[in-house]
């Protein structure tokens, strides 16, 4: 049973997470600048990675949620590189940062008290 606290942040984690999937095919497909990339390679570059963690998110595994945490670095990155270089794309580029940053904190604090909850962590090494 997850606590209350808990249940915000994987409520946090998801909504963000999945926000951030449906913003950057919206953003990439349907908003941004007409530039010459064909569709795969849009696809590989902004979905798939987004792809990989899904299925652990959504069953709402903590060791998935943590390491999904390394993808949504690069999502958070190239929003803060955005909003400087891409003066035409600014608020695009800050709704990803809004979305990635939520989703890391919701995947981090869910991560680290579910896994309190469930007895999961590094074990300590004894000293003697």
């Amino acid at each position: 049973m997850l606590s209350s606290k808990t249940r915000f942040f994987r409520q946090l984690a998801l909504l963000s997470y999945l926000g951030l999937l449906l913003w950057v095919v919206l953003w990439h497909f349907a908003l941004g600048e007409s530039i010459e990339y064909s569709v795969l390679f849009i696809t590989l570059m902004w979905v798939l990675p987004l792809l990989f963690p899904l299925p652990g998110i959504l069953k709402g595994k903590p060791y998935t949620h943590a390491w999904a945490n390394f993808v949504l670095m690069f999502y958070l990155l190239h929003g803060l590189t955005a909003v400087y270089a891409l003066e035409n794309e600014r608020w695009y580029a800050a709704v990803e940062i809004l979305l990635a940053f939520s989703a890391f904190i919701g995947c981090s604090f869910f991560a680290r008290l579910r896994g309190r909850e469930l007895g999961l962590g590094l074990k300590k090494k004894n000293s003697s």
